[in-house]
């Protein structure tokens, strides 16, 4: 019994001492041990507690484009080879960031890729789109709008009395200074390009417009005058009046609208103004313009009051060029073509400063043509999530797949 006691007080005895060592272990900070001191020990896990979520951290896409994708129109789209070749070209986008630009040229696909190639005279008509459609729905001179014969007629005569603008730029810009002087130019057309054949007789008519005015009354009573040359306001040009006198056309002109020399006297200022631009004065004498205003004198006489010759001025060569492209000249005189323009000049003006957009009209007329009468590729290009599909990735997979 004595031994079982011994036993306990030893086995006792050494419990303390361990129960001392591993505190004075714990307190050291030898145990636990350190992390780099662990390898090769099994520790317990320790569960893992994620921040809380925030708004910020929640990406959504673009759930437009998503639905846009979603659409019967899109599911029609998507197989059509026409638009494939469209929104698989990257200057596609270019274009498609003006809808409504897209619209109206997806209409006149032709026309427009043709006036694309002359990016200058583009952004011209684009920043003038309502004053040359106006210049040119007044160009037709007589044409039934009814009748295809009629609308091709049309359409010559726009195309020509834009050649004729184009042709004459340098002059209708300088006639633009004075848009008084241009108007009654255009508006008694035959009567001035009858005396332009004389020019020194135009010019010093349009020196001392005053002078003429009584012969609004009595064009028998000028050609009469010019035939003598003895009139104070014309025996410094004696020659040139006499040999106007005799030019039998010429007088048949002025009768026939003798109203012309009230235009002159209502507008003597212009007139001079005109007399002492050397650039105007050289223009008063072309008769190639003068007769192109006879032609078309209702068109030129609502450009004059317009800003269609600003724009024509200021880019003579890109017009020239333009006309001396049959096909563009074509497209100009495509009234719809204008009118759309007109409608979406904006538009129109920032595409023909987008090269891409350009490039995407010229390679793509055709596809463009084939979708003019779908209502599908109507409905999706005009999606406002369209421009961003074109730059996403599910839409470019939906786009590849064959």
């Amino acid at each position: 019994m004595q031994d079982v006691l011994k036993n306990k007080k030893f086995w006792m005895a050494g419990a303390a001492i361990v129960v001392v060592a591993a505190g004075a272990l714990y307190v050291g900070g030898v145990y636990p041990p350190a992390g780099e001191q662990t390898a090769g020990t099994i520790v317990p896990a320790e569960r893992y507690r994620s921040a809380q979520v925030q708004d910020a951290d929640v990406a959504l896409g673009d759930q437009g484009v998503a639905q846009l994708m979603q659409t019967d129109a899109f599911e029609l789209m998507v197989k059509d080879p026409s638009f494939r070749a469209l929104v698989t070209d990257p200057n596609f986008a270019a274009l498609a960031a003006q809808p409504k630009a897209l619209e109206a040229i997806t209409q006149n696909a032709d026309a427009f890729a043709a006036i694309a190639r002359h990016p200058k005279a583009l952004e011209a008509l684009a920043n003038n789109a309502a004053a040359f459609s106006a210049f040119l729905q007044r160009a037709p001179r007589a044409a039934d709008a009814d009748s295809v014969a009629g609308v091709a007629k049309a359409t010559e005569d726009s195309s020509s009395a834009f050649l004729a603008l184009a042709d004459n730029a340098e002059a209708f810009a300088a006639f633009s200074k004075q848009p008084k002087a241009l108007e009654a130019l255009a508006s008694h057309a035959n009567a001035f390009a009858a005396i332009a054949r004389q020019p020194k007789a135009l010019e010093a008519i349009a020196r001392n417009a005053k002078a003429f005015e009584s012969y609004a009354k009595s064009s028998k009573s000028f050609a009469s005058d010019a035939a003598a040359g003895k009139a104070a306001h014309m025996s410094a040009n004696a020659d040139a009046f006499q040999s106007l006198a005799r030019d039998s056309k010429a007088m048949a002109a002025l009768e026939a609208d003798s109203a012309a020399f009230l235009a002159l006297a209502d507008n003597a200022e212009a007139f001079a103004a005109l007399a002492n631009d050397s650039d105007a004065l050289q223009a008063l004498g072309n008769t190639k313009a003068l007769d192109a205003m006879s032609k078309h004198a209702d068109a030129f006489a609502l450009a004059a009051k317009s800003k269609a010759l600003e724009g024509l001025a200021s880019n003579a060569l890109a017009f020239q060029s333009l006309a001396r492209d049959s096909k563009a000249l074509e497209a100009i005189g495509n009234a719809k073509a204008l009118d759309a323009m007109s409608k979406n000049a904006s538009a129109f003006a920032s595409l023909a400063a987008n090269q891409k957009a350009l490039d995407a009209i010229g390679r793509h007329s055709q596809a463009l043509s084939a979708l003019a009468n779908s209502s599908a590729f109507a409905d999706v290009v005009s999606n406002p999530s369209f421009a961003a599909a074109l730059n996403d990735s599910a839409f470019a997979e939906a786009m590849s797949r064959k």
